[in-house]
């Protein structure tokens, strides 16, 4: 089998697992590595060390010096993986195998950012990694390999994460070889859907609950967000209450009353009222004791 020669642009745990198995395989020559630019990811660096792979910090991908760079490396093919500059086409378009890139969510689906995240919020049964040819896009390019992974009451982002991590490695391993092996039958993103779904950042703020909504909708925001996310947030009299998780209530009536109420203490947390009925938080984390009938903001 003819040796195929990757240049990887990468950052983070997403990359990790990605990166040690396709070091494995010894049809595969990684040129360089690419972190972002304002990395804080040493272990990319210590892959770069041990196997002697030219490691590029700071790298503006679409400047004419970096263009001419890659060049010399007469790479076969870029590979993507938690990267957060925009490629253009010159850059794309240099290996003779173009350019992908490993999403995790289900294309046309779910572009964007933060995408575990919001499949959670959006009561999603299943979420998607995708692996695609990049174009000028974002997320837009022609489907190499999807795989799609089921979400249950249990999961949270943390769980969804610890999946994705394993099977993005899988998937953007299986994908390199197919490339390898001229096996790629790609599929258009608009012959799935016309239009797809695009999904916002999530910055600063957004971590504030909104008790205005139905207890099944606090649920899912309070798993979207649990450690090693921000944690879904509150306040008592302006004291910040963070709450990682919640538990749903079987057969829990519907009845009036304040949203954010305080209701009741239990074994393990308290009962809030909810807009439609209460939901119970659970792994609490706040500097005052909660009181009963205070309502949280």
């Amino acid at each position: 089998m003819k040796t195929i020669r990757i240049g990887y642009f990468a950052d983070g745990p997403w990359s990790h697992k990605a990166l040690k198995q396709i070091l494995e395989d010894s049809s595969i020559e990684v040129a360089f590595i690419v972190p972002r630019t304002d990395t804080t990811d040493s272990a990319l660096l210590k892959y770069a060390q041990q196997y002697h792979i030219d490691y590029l910090c700071p790298i503006k991908v679409n400047s004419p010096e970096f263009v001419e760079k890659a060049k010399t490396y007469n790479c076969d093919l870029f590979v993507s993986m938690s990267f957060n500059q925009i490629f253009k086409s010159e850059i794309i378009n240099l290996p003779k195998y173009k350019t992908i890139n490993c999403h995790a969510g289900k294309l046309p689906f779910y572009r964007g950012r933060n995408i575990l995240n919001w499949a959670l919020i959006n009561d999603e049964k299943e979420f998607g990694i995708t692996v695609h040819y990049m174009d000028e896009g974002i997320d837009t390019g022609d489907i190499i390999l999807q795989r799609t992974f089921p979400i249950n009451d249990k999961d949270n982002y943390n769980s969804l994460l610890e999946v994705a991590y394993v099977e993005c490695a899988h998937i953007l391993y299986d994908a390199i070889k197919d490339i390898q092996n001229h096996e790629v039958n790609p599929i258009q993103q608009h012959t799935i859907h016309p239009v797809g779904l695009y999904c916002g950042r999530r910055g600063e703020g957004d971590e504030i609950i909104n008790w205005n909504q139905s207890s099944r909708d606090l649920f899912n925001f309070i798993r979207s967000i649990c450690s090693p996310g921000p944690m879904a947030t509150t306040f008592q009299n302006g004291t910040e209450v963070k709450i990682n998780s919640s538990r749903l209530l079987k057969d829990a009536p519907s009845y009036i009353g304040k949203p954010g109420q305080i209701l009741v203490k239990t074994k393990e947390g308290y009962l809030v009222k909810t807009l439609d009925s209460f939901i119970e938080i659970l792994e609490i984390n706040t500097s005052i004791k909660l009181k009963i009938g205070e309502v949280l903001l």
